[in-house]
C-alpha cells in the first residue's frame, strides 16, 4: 500500500508509523538527489505558508524557507512581535484566520499545546518547527545524516545522548528511535535521569516492544561502548540562560571529548549536534561567560572539528527533510 500523509500535520513522530517515517525519509534522500542533479520540478507551485516564530532560529527558518521557495511555494514569515497571536487574538482564532490565508502553518516556540491547538483549528497542515517539548524535523535530518555516513541500517545504529536528558532533543531522539527500532541512550548526571518525563519515556518503551528498539536513560559511562553517534546539545535552553553556571557545573562530565569518542572503541564513530553548538570561545556568549569563569562548551573544539562530526551535512539535510515534509503533506 502507498503512503498517503496529504494534509497531514507533523507535530511529533509519535503520530507517525515507522513505515511513514521511512517515507519521509526515502523522500528526504531523493529530492536531495534530484536537487543535486539539477533535476527540478516544483511539487508547490502556487501553494502558501506561514512561519510562526517565539522563538529565534537560524536553520529551521532558513530551512523551511529555502525548501518552500525550491519547490515553489510562497513565504511569509511572523514573529512574536509581528503577530498578535496569543496576545490579542487566541491561538483558535488566529489558527482558523490563518487557515485561510495560507496552505501551511510552521510553528516554533515554547510548549508543544501551541501547535497542537494550531493543528486542531487551521484546517490546513501545521509543522513543529520546535518546541520545549519536542523537535521532529531535526531528528528526520538526524536520521538521514546518519544514512548517508553509516553503513549500518538505522535498526542496527547505537546513538548516545551525552547531556541534560530532561530537554527536548533527548526526547525527541527517544521517540524517533524507538519508531525505527534503534538503540537510544540518554546519558546524564543521575539527579536528571530520575527528573525525565515518565510519561515519554514509558510511551517510547512500549512503541520499543513493537519495534525492537532499545531506550536507555542512564548516568554509566559504560554505555558509549560500542555507539555509532554521539549526539551532542548546548546545556542551556533559550530562556534558560540564569541556569547556565549551575548546569554548566554539573554537565562538565559529560563534556564530548576526544576521549569521549575513543571510549566507544568504535573507530568510525560520528559526533552529531542539533547546533548551534559552543565548541570554542568565538561566540559572544561563551566568551562572556568564560570569562565570569564558567566554561559552557559542550564539546571540544577538536571533536566538532574532527573527522567524526558531521554536523554541517547534518544542518543541510535540515533543508532536505523539511522540504520532504512539505511535499508529502501539502503537495498536489
Amino acid at each position: 500500500m502507498s503512503t498517503n500523509l496529504h494534509g497531514r500535520s507533523f507535530l511529533t513522530l509519535q503520530d507517525f508509523s515507522t513505515s511513514e517515517i521511512r517515507y519521509l525519509l526515502d523522500l528526504g534522500h531523493d529530492l536531495k538527489s534530484k536537487r543535486r542533479a539539477g533535476i527540478h520540478r516544483p511539487t508547490l507551485e502556487g501553494k502558501h505558508i506561514v512561519l510562526l516564530f517565539e522563538k529565534t532560529s537560524t536553520r529551521t527558518r532558513c530551512s523551511f524557507e529555502v525548501a518552500a521557495s525550491q519547490e515553489g511555494a510562497h513565504v511569509t514569515f511572523l514573529d512574536a512581535a509581528s503577530s498578535q497571536m496569543g496576545k490579542k487574538e487566541s491561538l483558535e482564532d488566529t489558527a482558523k484566520v490563518l487557515g485561510r490565508f495560507f496552505d501551511g502553518i510552521e510553528y516554533r516556540g515554547y510548549h508543544q499545546s501551541v501547535v497542537e491547538t494550531l493543528a486542531q483549528h487551521a484546517g490546513v497542515p501545521v509543522w513543529n518547527g520546535l518546541t520545549d517539548a519536542d523537535h521532529p524535523t531535526q531528528i528526520l535530518a538526524d536520521m538521514m545524516t546518519i544514512e548517508e555516513h553509516c553503513a549500518k541500517p538505522l535498526a542496527k545504529v547505537k546513538v548516545v545522548f551525552p547531556g541534560d536528558v530532561r530537554n527536548n532533543m533527548c526526547y525527541a531522539w527517544m521517540m524517533g528511535a524507538a519508531k525505527m527500532g534503534m538503540h537510544f541512550v540518554g546519558l546524564g548526571p543521575k539527579s536528571l535521569v530520575g527528573e525525565a518525563d515518565q510519561t515519554v519515556l514509558q510511551q517510547c518503551q512500549k512503541t520499543a516492544e513493537r519495534t525492537g528498539a532499545i531506550i536507555e536513560l542512564t548516568d554509566n559511562m559504560d554505555c558509549l561502548k560500542d555507539a555509532d553517534v554521539i549526539y551532542g546539545d548546548i546545556w542551556a535552553s533559550m530562556g534558560e540562560e540564569d541556569l547556565i553556571p549551575a548546569r554548566a557545573k554539573l554537565l562538565s562530565p559529560y563534556r564530548v571529548t576526544m576521549d569521549t569518542l575513543r571510549a566507544t572503541q568504535n573507530p568510525e564513530v560520528l559526533y552529531m549536534h542539533c547546533l548551534p553548538s559552543f565548541h570554542d570561545l568565538e561566540t559572544k556568549m561563551a566568551k562572556e561567560w568564560a570569562d565570569k569563569g564558567v566554561d559552557i562548551q559542550e564539546v571540544t573544539d577538536g571533536v566538532f572539528r574532527s573527522r567524526h562530526s558531521v554536523v554541517f551535512d547534518e544542518a543541510e539535510n535540515r533543508m532536505h527533510s523539511i522540504k520532504a515534509i512539505l511535499v508529502a503533506t501539502m503537495g498536489s
